[in-house]
């Protein structure tokens, strides 16, 4: 029987590489799918995703409140900020006041860490001066002076101190003492509704078999991610690996879902979302 064929998007980062090592590799493998792995920014693949384009994709928190109607969450793959998460920075230490009339770098309008942004501003994007940066240029932005802020995700928060930087908020942080040690939702994975239920659940199955494997699996995994982890040597990739795939990352559980349902929820009151959708998990 011919295998169907279905597009997988994932960011270019350590972590998710890490992920999906044991897919990409076929060490655990499908007797119904291939899988056409594509690599791009995650604001890119959040854009994707609400033109309806990949199968399956890795996708911002942020994004799914745009998405919903066509795509389910899939239970494994969650990138979550467990007491942290993206941080902002700057080349002095500034409050919250001094960085709201600042210009801030951002990785992109649907990003986690722009909704989380607008919520510990209390104010929406067009109330914020910001310019959006590949997420890998964002340094390069602050010491130019294309912003004076810049928020950063994936591994630039372990690696800001080289660029002569300093953290003035870790957003991550914030959301758990703002929500009694809720982690802070950043990414996930969904597919496609128009794939059918079944192949939905196998599909599933396989993303949390390779994420399973890569853990049971560590040192030959973080050898694999290391070609993606940016201006980091293998200790600095492991530690920011484990930050973002872990037990949360098997499964959401109770916590994790709620800690969704606060975040656009509270998104959504504050009128940085149009609504808050129903969480529909495979």
């Amino acid at each position: 029987m011919e295998k169907r064929r279905l597009t997988l998007g994932h960011s270019p980062d350590s972590d998710d590489a890490f992920m999906f090592f044991a897919m990409a590799r076929r060490l655990v493998a499908s007797d119904e799918f291939e899988f056409d792995h594509i690599l791009q920014d995650i604001q890119t693949l959040n854009e994707r995703a609400r033109r309806g384009e990949l199968d399956i994709t890795a996708i911002s928190i942020h994004a799914y409140a745009f998405v919903s109607g066509q795509y389910a969450l899939l239970p494994t793959g969650a990138s979550m900020g467990d007491g942290y998460g993206p941080s902002l920075v700057a080349k002095d230490a500034l409050g919250r006041e001094e960085i709201a009339a600042k210009r801030i770098a951002v990785p992109g309008t649907l990003t986690s860490a722009f909704l989380a942004l607008q919520l510990w501003l209390q104010k929406p994007a067009r109330a914020i001066d910001f310019v959006v940066v590949p997420f890998d240029r964002i340094f390069q932005a602050v010491r130019e002076g294309t912003a004076e802020v810049g928020l950063l995700i994936h591994e630039g928060q372990l690696t800001y101190e080289r660029e002569g930087l300093r953290v003035c908020a870790d957003l991550g942080k914030w959301w758990a003492d703002e929500n009694g040690g809720l982690p802070l939702p950043l990414g996930g994975n969904v597919i496609h509704k128009r794939i059918p239920a079944a192949q939905r659940k196998a599909v599933s199955a396989l993303i949390a078999a390779s994420i399973g494997y890569a853990l049971d699996h560590r040192t030959e995994a973080v050898q694999y991610a290391l070609q993606f982890a940016r201006d980091m040597n293998r200790e600095l990739a492991d530690r920011f690996i484990g930050m973002y795939v872990n037990h949360w990352t098997l499964d959401y559980g109770e916590k994790g879902r709620e800690s969704i349902r606060r975040f656009l929820g509270r998104a959504c009151d504050q009128g940085l979302i149009a609504a808050a959708p129903d969480l529909e998990f495979v």
